[in-house]
C-alpha cells in the first residue's frame, strides 16, 4: 500500500475520536464560547502535531465578537506557502449538538457541522500529521487557517484570509467534497442584500390617499427583481424574505426585504448589483423611499489556468493513490472566493465526501477518510515539491 494510504489509515481512529469531540460542541455563527472551545481543541491537537499556533480574535462590522482566528504554521525544507483554509462555525443555533448529537450509521457521520466543516478541518490536521509520518517536508511552509464566520460571509476574518491568500503560492480549502466526491474549482459570487423602504401609515378606510404604501413598493421591487433571471448566464437573483406593515387596516408604513444574487463571473456579478441598485432608487410607490445594504459581498472565483493546472494535478496524485478525481463548479460561495479574489491560486472540497449540508441530515462518508486525506497530504506534497 501506498506509505500516504497507510499513514492515513493509522490517524483513522484519533479522526474518528477528534470529530466526535468537535460535533458535541455547538459553534454556531456568534456563539463565542462554543467558538472558542472548538478552537481550544484544535490548537491543542495542532500544537501537538508540532504547529505553531496564533489566535486572533474578530468581529462584525458593529463591533460585536465573533470568537477567534486560528493560525497554525510549520516550516519546511522548500519555498513554496501552502495554505490549508477550513471554518469552525456552523449554521446551527446552540441546543443543536444535544438535540441531535454525534452518530454513526451504515459507514456515515451525522451531527450539527459534520460535514461542513469540522470533518474538513480535521482532515487538513491529518494530512498535516500523515506529511510528518512519512518525512514528506518539500514545502516551505504549511499554514492552516480556521475561521469562526465563513457561514456568515467570513465578516470578521476577510482582511486577515486576504493577507493570508495574498502571502500563498497555493490555497487548498477544506469544505468536503460534493457528495459523488467532486473537487470544486470554481464558485459563484454572492452579495446578500438588504432593501429598507419607508412609507407614510394612514388609515386604510378613512384616507387611504394620505399614505404612501411600503409594502406595494416591495412588492413590485420583488417583482422587478425576479426578472433579473436570465437576464445575463448564470445570474440568480432571489428574494428569500419581505417583512411589511402590520395591521390590515392601516396602509403599511414601512417594509424591509433580504435578496440573494449569484453570478458566475465578475462582470455579471457588477452589472447585476448595478442594475439592482438603480430598481431600488427609482420610486414605485410616491411617498415611498427605499434603501440598498450590500452585506458581505463575495466576488465570484472563476476558473484560471492556474486552478485548472491544478485541479490536473490533484488528478495526476489522485491517480497515483488509486483514488479517482473529478472537479466542478458550485453555486455557493465560501472562503475560496476571497482566497482567490487576493490572488492565490485555489482549490476546493478537499475534505472527505459529505452532503446535506445545513440540514438535519448532514453526512460525512467515513469510507473516504483515509483516501482523501492521503490524497490531499499528497497534493501539497506535489505543491511543495513544485511538480507542474
Amino acid at each position: 500500500m501506498d506509505p500516504l494510504l497507510t499513514a492515513a489509515g493509522d490517524r483513522l481512529a484519533t479522526y474518528h475520536d477528534r470529530l466526535a469531540r468537535l460535533v458535541a460542541v455547538d459553534s454556531g455563527s456568534g456563539h463565542v464560547d462554543g467558538l472558542c472551545e472548538v478552537a481550544d481543541l484544535v490548537q491543542g491537537w495542532c500544537l501537538g502535531a508540532g504547529l505553531a499556533v496564533e489566535r486572533a480574535p474578530v468581529a462584525d462590522p458593529a463591533g460585536r465578537p465573533l470568537g477567534d482566528v486560528l493560525i497554525a504554521r510549520r516550516r519546511g525544507a522548500g519555498t513554496r506557502r501552502v495554505l490549508l483554509a477550513g471554518h469552525l462555525d456552523t449554521v446551527f443555533p446552540a441546543g443543536t449538538a444535544a438535540a441531535r448529537p454525534f452518530r454513526v450509521h451504515d459507514g456515515r457521520a451525522y451531527g450539527p457541522g459534520v460535514s461542513d466543516d469540522k470533518g474538513g478541518v480535521l482532515a487538513g490536521l491529518a494530512a498535516v500529521e500523515v506529511l510528518t509520518a512519512t518525512d514528506r517536508h518539500g514545502y516551505g511552509e504549511l499554514v492552516l487557517v480556521c475561521t469562526p464566520d465563513e457561514e456568515i460571509g467570513s465578516v470578521g476574518s476577510r482582511a486577515l484570509l486576504r493577507t493570508l491568500g495574498t502571502e500563498a503560492d497555493v490555497a487548498l480549502c477544506l469544505e468536503c467534497a460534493r457528495d459523488n466526491g467532486d473537487l470544486v474549482s470554481a464558485r459563484k459570487g454572492v452579495a446578500d442584500l438588504a432593501v429598507t423602504l419607508r412609507g407614510r401609515a394612514a388609515h386604510a378606510g378613512i384616507e387611504p390617499e394620505r399614505g404612501a404604501n411600503a409594502l406595494l413598493a416591495a412588492a413590485r421591487l420583488t417583482v422587478a427583481l425576479d426578472q433579473l433571471n436570465g437576464r445575463w448566464p448564470g445570474v440568480t437573483v432571489n428574494v428569500g424574505a419581505l417583512q411589511a406593515g402590520g395591521r390590515p387596516n392601516v396602509v403599511a408604513d414601512r417594509a424591509r426585504m433580504l435578496v440573494d444574487l449569484r453570478a458566475w463571473r465578475t462582470g455579471e456579478y457588477e452589472a447585476a448589483l448595478a442594475e439592482i441598485r438603480r430598481l431600488v432608487a427609482a420610486p414605485t410607490v410616491s411617498g415611498v423611499h427605499a434603501e440598498l445594504t450590500v452585506q458581505a459581498p463575495t466576488p465570484p472565483w472563476e476558473p484560471d489556468p492556474a486552478g485548472r493546472r491544478l485541479a490536473e494535478l490533484a488528478a495526476k496524485v489522485g491517480a497515483g493513490l488509486g483514488v479517482p478525481v473529478s472537479h466542478t463548479a458550485t453555486g455557493g460561495c465560501a472562503d475560496a472566493n476571497l482566497l482567490a479574489e487576493a490572488g492565490a491560486t485555489v482549490l476546493d472540497g478537499l475534505g472527505p465526501i459529505g452532503g446535506a449540508d445545513h440540514s438535519p441530515g448532514e453526512w460525512l462518508d467515513l469510507d473516504s477518510v483515509v483516501p482523501r486525506v492521503a490524497l490531499l497530504a499528497g497534493l501539497i506534497d506535489a505543491v511543495g515539491r513544485r511538480e507542474p
